[in-house]
């Protein structure tokens, strides 16, 4: 089996959706191809730049710099979004900022100029941007987002707590039976209180590490509310 896992590296619930698919993909062999999907993009607001016509723009640049990667090895975006996403989300420091960007590059023991010439390149604009709009004509609004072999897609899953060992694979099989069925669009879980406070919990170091209020679906959410971080 092969997948697209398309994510955005400022996202909390794609990367505990991506420690999960790294299990999966280690204990079965799977081909996972890291791909992009904009949340800066598709909430953007009428009238303000897209994320291609700034100079630096949080997770469009970080994708970037994973576009360049990849070019190389997919294995060095794998690497790159691991480390910027666990700096982010339990970490609570800020890869967004050029800076820090560079520093994890060099903890993981590459060249830190990857960092601007993947930013100087402005093809590397042209990649995160097809993969962003591939998943939009799909029907796509978020991450994480998968995109199978045949082309159906699925969103989700949307993890707090990914499972690993067997109960990962279990997860798996759950998601894949859904590509026996075509035309099962939904099936969600709602959320109690309980859940909004284990959700802030978690995130916690999400929330103190950006630098942007976040979206929920075209809605503007406060920093720290149970929503916070969900796009």
């Amino acid at each position: 089996m092969e997948v697209d896992f398309h994510y955005d590296g400022m996202c909390p619930w794609a990367y505990q959706s991506s420690k999960w698919m790294r299990d999966v993909r280690d204990q079965l062999g799977l081909t996972v191809n890291w791909r992009f999907f904009s949340l800066e993009e598709i909430n953007r607001v009428e009238g303000k730049k897209h994320a291609w016509e700034r100079e630096w723009s949080y997770g469009w640049s970080l994708m970037r710099i994973g576009a360049l990667l990849r070019r190389t090895d997919m294995a060095l975006v794998d690497a790159w979004y691991e480390r910027t996403g666990r700096a982010l989300h339990e970490e609570g420091r800020k890869p967004h900022d050029p800076a820090v960007a560079r520093e994890l590059m060099a903890e993981l023991g590459l060249d830190p100029a990857l960092v601007d010439a993947a930013i100087a390149d402005s093809t590397t604009h042209d990649e995160v941007r097809a993969e962003h709009d591939k998943v939009v004509a799909a029907g796509g609004y978020g991450v994480p987002t998968l995109v199978f072999p045949d082309g159906q897609t699925l969103f989700g899953p949307v993890l707090l707590d990914p499972p690993t060992g067997d109960a990962a694979l279990r997860l798996w099989n759950a998601v894949t039976t859904w590509l026996e069925f075509p035309h099962l669009y939904e099936m969600q879980r709602p959320k109690v209180a309980a859940d909004e406070q284990a959700i802030i919990h978690a995130f916690r170091p999400y929330l103190e590490g950006r630098d942007w209020v976040s979206i929920n679906r075209g809605e503007v959410v406060a920093i720290g509310s149970p929503e916070a971080g969900r796009s």
